[in-house]
């Protein structure tokens, strides 16, 4: 018997329409022998829908053709199992679509990869493949990963951070970014990827604008100091707190001084049809550094991913500073673009046993919560008409 696989994409993010690349990709690599593959497409306004329909790029040119031949459908927990079902449902015939065995969230950016959908599959208590909730949330805040990781002794750059409601007065955020930092620095939202909000300042005038953007996207932002002579190194990590391994290391190339959204999905548009996601990017594999330099990045990256406590496959993404030669940490992607699969195929894993890998991971980790115990039997609520208005508090107990 098959194992029903839920793959859910999509979401209330502005990385919506990377999701359906990364996905549709998953979905096209998915040994069928083994898995029977459920679409599940979030829209932005956080509806389900499954069908067919979704597994081909070429139906989501137009959203609005699409939807119609698909099948509104909400999640179930019922008697330990879990359902797709109709939405609404049907008065006579059956609404009950599909059984779910194990969900694999494609999902990038705010809403979904933050660990929002993966608290909402845990409620239903629906194994899934990737990051548990608070090593999700750890890895969309920039912020809090830094001061996590800062804290645990890993290399990273310092940084400012302010909110929305410092920004009411600019002037004063200016101030405090100038008397910490030289310029020129980097702007950054706090919980966004794909470079969406990303901005360098080499000046103040530079920097009014480069919070401006950032806070278009999101209301907290982080400011760091740049790295003139900047190479970057992205290497994946795949496993869980037992055990990981790193991938090969690569090294994306760009003409600008931040990899852009442009740089990582629409260069090789022309060619693809858009339809790669990161697999388009232009980049070097393996990386041109040293030995000793990818054998410290992949030690790094595994014992990162392993103290965040992640699961599955993440990206991990470096900064050198050619002047220096110091390797810096610079974030977590925990559903990385194409799952980072161009990074596992040259140390052998193909992209079908790195998806089967991910679901044994997920079935792994759900076999295992399985026997923690999270309740235990007591009369507390038989004795509940005793504690009067003030409930527990009012009691003696």
């Amino acid at each position: 018997m098959k194992t029903k696989v839920a793959v859910i994409f999509g979401g209330k993010s502005t990385e919506h329409e990377i999701s359906i690349i990364s996905a549709v990709q998953a979905m096209n690599n998915m040994d069928e022998d083994k898995y029977e593959i459920i679409p599940l497409y979030l829209t932005k306004d956080n509806a389900f829908y499954t069908g067919e329909a979704l597994r081909k790029m070429d139906n989501f040119r137009n959203i609005k053709t699409l939807l119609p031949k698909c099948q509104r459908v909400i999640l179930v927990n019922e008697e330990f199992k879990n359902y797709v079902v109709r939405y609404p449902s049907k008065l006579f015939g059956k609404n009950v679509i599909s059984e779910i065995d194990v969900a694999l969230p494609v999902v990038h950016g705010t809403n979904v990869e933050d660990g929002t959908l993966q608290g909402y599959l845990k409620t239903l208590n629906i194994p899934f493949a990737g990051c548990d909730v608070f090593a999700s949330g750890l890895g969309m805040d920039k912020y809090a990963m830094k001061i996590m990781l800062k804290e645990a002794g890993f290399p990273v750059l310092d940084c400012c951070r302010f909110n929305a409601h410092d920004f009411q007065e600019p002037e004063n955020v200016v101030a405090t970014t100038e008397k910490k930092f030289a310029y020129p620095v980097i702007v950054k939202p706090v919980n966004l990827g794909s470079s969406i909000g990303i901005s360098r300042a080499d000046n103040r005038d530079g920097l009014d604008k480069a919070l401006e953007t950032a806070f278009t996207f999101a209301d907290k932002v982080l400011v760091e100091p740049a790295i003139t002579e900047l190479k970057e190194i992205n290497c994946a990590v795949l496993g869980d707190s037992d055990e990981a391994v790193a991938s090969e290391c690569e090294e994306p190339l760009n003409a600008h001084d931040i990899l852009s959204f442009q740089d990582k999905y629409m260069s090789g548009g022309a060619k693809s049809g858009g339809s790669k996601g990161m697999q388009s990017l232009q980049r070097k594999i393996p990386a041109d550094i040293p030995p000793e330099t990818k054998k410290e990045i992949q030690e790094m990256a595994v014992k990162a991913f392993q103290y965040l406590d992640c699961n599955g496959v993440s990206r991990i993404d470096f900064m050198i500073d050619k002047a220096t030669g110091k390797i810096y940490f610079n974030e977590i992607n925990t559903i990385p673009g194409s799952l980072s699969f161009y990074l596992w195929e040259p140390v052998g894993i193909k992209y079908k046993e790195l998806l089967d890998k991910l679901i044994k991971l997920a079935l792994k980790r759900q076999r295992r919560e399985n026997d923690i115990v999270y309740s235990f039997d007591s009369n507390v609520l038989a004795q509940a008409g005793s504690f009067g208005a003030k409930g527990c508090k009012g009691s003696k107990l």
